[in-house]
């Protein structure tokens, strides 16, 4: 990932030295005194400097409250990338008459914190548990290769997928073995977010029916 926003925002310090470096704005249309509405707006309008001095201001917050709620620094600062591709790609979305800019980016942070936990979480639990159900029923197999295509194409696992229908199963494949988010999957399926998120928690439903009968 942090190639990508390196190559989307060459000025976006990446890390806590360059934060703590980056404390005047080399920008005169973005004055580093602007309030954080300013600088959404100014991200908006396509000034990289802008969610450089944003990047500035919260970077530190995002990693903290990333790590209270993950429990992992490293998934903290995946956290943090996230976040700023969101406040790039979404700055337009903040609507000033229903809260601050400093609450909608908090907001932000927690919803996107507890999503990836969330979805932590839930990957781990499906992952251990077609894991388990592969590996015996390859058991006579030594050299078994414990990743993520492999218990996908193992047979029983495949037997219980089968119960998916196809949008329902490319969709899981795509979020749980390839990493794809959900806008991702809709981009790459050519369907709309809701559709996306309908076949992914059917899916997931019919799943955990499965895998965890009760």
């Amino acid at each position: 990932m942090d190639s990508f926003v390196t190559a989307r925002f060459p000025d976006l310090p990446l890390s806590r030295e360059k934060a703590a470096n980056s404390s005047v704005s080399s920008d005169p249309l973005v004055p580093i005194e602007s309030s954080d509405e300013a600088l959404l707006a100014a991200v908006q309008a396509g000034h990289h400097e802008a969610l450089s001095l944003l990047f500035h201001r919260y970077a530190s917050l995002v990693r903290g409250i990333g790590k209270r709620i993950l429990r992992d620094d490293a998934e903290a600062e995946d956290l943090v990338q996230e976040v700023f591709l969101f406040l790039f790609g979404k700055s337009a979305t903040f609507d000033s008459t229903r809260g601050s800019a400093r609450s909608w980016i908090v907001q932000n942070i927690y919803y996107r914190a507890i999503n990836r936990r969330r979805y932590l979480s839930s990957r781990h639990q499906l992952f251990v548990r077609m894991n388990q159900l592969a590996v015996s029923a390859d058991a006579e197999t030594s050299n078994y290769e414990h990743s993520g295509n492999a218990i996908f194409d193992s047979a029983l696992v495949q037997e219980i997928l089968q119960t998916l229908t196809s949008d329902q199963l490319e969709t899981v494949r795509l979020f749980f073995f390839e990493g794809y988010t959900f806008s991702e999957i809709s981009e790459k399926l050519g369907q709309p977010l809701g559709n996306v998120r309908h076949h992914y928690y059917r899916g997931l439903h019919k799943l955990k029916a499965r895998l965890f009968p009760e």
